[in-house]
């Protein structure tokens, strides 16, 4: 029987991990007056997941991925939001 509790507890662990990730902000779910900073922060997403997808098709190990992401996002720039295209 005490063998099992270990087991148990890393297949719970495994079963939640997921919901650890962060989720991409809605900018139409939050108040008009945070608007803007919700498009700010989805557009950083974006542009996060895309290089973390670059490093994955790359097959950048993990000792140099930390590198690999920060220098991709310096090369990509601040991203274009909606609110700089109204302008």
């Amino acid at each position: 029987m005490r063998s099992i509790w270990p087991a148990t507890f890393v297949a719970a662990l495994v079963s939640i991990e997921p919901s650890f990730a962060q989720k991409i902000v809605d900018p139409n779910a939050v108040a008009p007056e945070y608007r803007e900073a919700a498009e700010k922060r989805r557009a950083e997403q974006i542009k996060q997941r895309e290089c973390a997808h670059k490093a994955d098709e790359a097959k950048v190990i993990p000792r140099d991925r930390t590198a690999y992401l920060i220098k991709c996002l310096a090369e990509d720039g601040p991203a274009p939001t909606a609110a700089d295209a109204r302008r």
